[in-house]
């Protein structure tokens, strides 16, 4: 006999797969009902309603993508010490997994969730937007780590750094699935990586100052006007 959890993921999968391929408003329940092989009862046992399937949609999106951006994180932190590198080593490791995949990227639920917002309840919202804020710290923390070492060319706010690079992942899924050029999605990852290394000057160590100072995070750095640090905040001065 099928566990209910069993039949709970069953519904999860299929209704992944068509909001994916369709939108979250043109996937109806009765659908999910049949590919599933459930009654409409049977679903509703499990969700309440729509919103319901979408946080738990959004909720096992954003622990399946924690769990594969962190082995792919750890393992270029594992092939290098040194934390451009490392972060170069991942994006590249990124690139290889997308082409790897037989038809491309299945697409992004939270962009998808982005472009209906007006279909889902404050919770679905306010999850969504926690899912692009944990993108946004995930790359932050490394850039910090990078400018700790490497001086960049230009004065760059970190922030704004780690959403360009979330930018760029989502926004190459979105033209490799309007264009139907799967390899759209790791060329433009190899472009973020080209900048990155364009960016930071392997060949020039920076004399960086303390990266741990009371607490204070570091956010931005100008590279051009000697050794500046701030935080969004709150300015700090090291010479």
């Amino acid at each position: 006999m099928e566990r209910k959890t069993d039949k709970r993921q069953r519904i999860l999968v299929a209704a992944r797969a068509a909001v994916l391929r369709k939108g979250f408003g043109a996937t109806s329940i009765e659908e999910l009902c049949v590919e599933v092989d459930i009654t409409k009862s049977g679903f509703f046992y499990h969700f309440k309603d729509k919103n319901a399937l979408a946080r738990a949609l959004l909720i096992d999106h954003m622990a399946e993508e924690k769990r594969r951006f962190d082995e792919i994180f750890d393992a270029g932190r594992d092939l290098s010490d040194d934390p451009l590198q490392a972060f170069l080593i991942s994006l590249k490791l990124l690139a290889r997994l997308i082409d790897d995949l037989p038809n491309g990227h299945p697409g992004c639920l939270v962009a998808t969730y982005c472009y209906q917002e007006r279909l889902f309840d404050r919770e679905v919202r306010e999850l969504n937007r926690k899912s692009v804020l944990a993108w946004r710290e995930r790359f932050r923390r490394s850039l910090e780590e990078i400018v700790c070492a490497y001086s960049p060319r230009e004065s760059v706010d970190l922030y704004d750094l780690a959403d360009m690079v979330s930018a760029i992942l989502e926004g190459g899924i979105v033209i490799s699935r309007a264009l139907a050029e799967p390899a759209v999605l790791s060329r433009q990852i190899l472009l973020l990586r080209k900048m990155l290394k364009m960016l930071f000057k392997p060949d020039a160590r920076a004399k960086a100052p303390p990266c741990a100072v009371a607490g204070a995070k570091v956010t931005s750095y100008s590279g051009l006007s000697g050794s500046h640090w701030e935080t969004r905040t709150a300015p700090l001065a090291f010479s």
